[in-house]
């Protein structure tokens, strides 16, 4: 165990991560407020790459990612990382139930699939974008759960190459090749060749 471990374990988010994971329901009270800033900027992010006129706001994502992680059951974080990459993954889905019902509420009610940089480029389309990266991600996790994870915390999440590879317990430039695997494989999942 190197030293940033021993520093993390001993930190107050580690702690009550710990405690929490143990079954200390107040220990997510405590935690709360130590992490909010944290979240609130990893919803901020998720949302600046939604279209101007989204809905919703950060705050009320981390507010619904808060009452979803409140009542998780048996979790057992080993890090900050695995903490805020299971609060990437929540945002994830609460932004995803978000565009099918944006999408459902369309006239024909159907999804474009797009490049992911021309999707950037057109933020009217995101929330097309949001279903078709969602059922991409959900295909690749059935044969490599991993590159999945990756592209959930980087693109969800927001999380840097060091806090993916913190929480998914590989090497940074093993974050990087996985990254760029996924990518070219969700790239041909959305253009059709898949």
């Amino acid at each position: 165990m190197g030293e940033l471990d021993s520093i993390e374990e001993r930190s107050p988010v580690s702690v009550l991560l710990q405690q929490w994971s143990g079954g200390d329901a107040a220990a997510l009270e405590r935690l709360t407020p130590i992490v909010y800033d944290e979240l609130r900027r990893l919803a901020a992010s998720h949302l600046r790459r939604e279209r101007a006129e989204h809905t919703l706001q950060p705050t009320a994502l981390l507010n619904e990612a808060y009452l979803k992680l409140a009542n998780q059951r048996e979790q057992n974080f080993d890090s900050r990382a695995q903490f805020f990459g299971l609060a990437a993954h929540l945002m994830r889905l609460i932004l995803v139930d978000h565009a099918r019902a944006k999408r459902s509420a369309k006239r024909g009610g159907g999804a474009q699939n797009l490049p992911l940089e021309e999707a950037f480029a057109r933020p009217e389309e995101r929330s097309d974008l949001v279903v078709g990266l969602d059922d991409a991600l959900k295909e690749l996790a059935e044969f490599d759960e991993r590159k999945a994870k990756v592209i959930e915390m980087r693109f969800f999440g927001g999380m840097t190459l060091a806090e993916t590879a913190n929480a998914l317990l590989i090497g940074e430039a093993t974050v990087g090749r996985e990254q760029r695997m996924a990518e070219a494989w969700i790239k041909q999942y959305l253009s059709g060749s898949k």
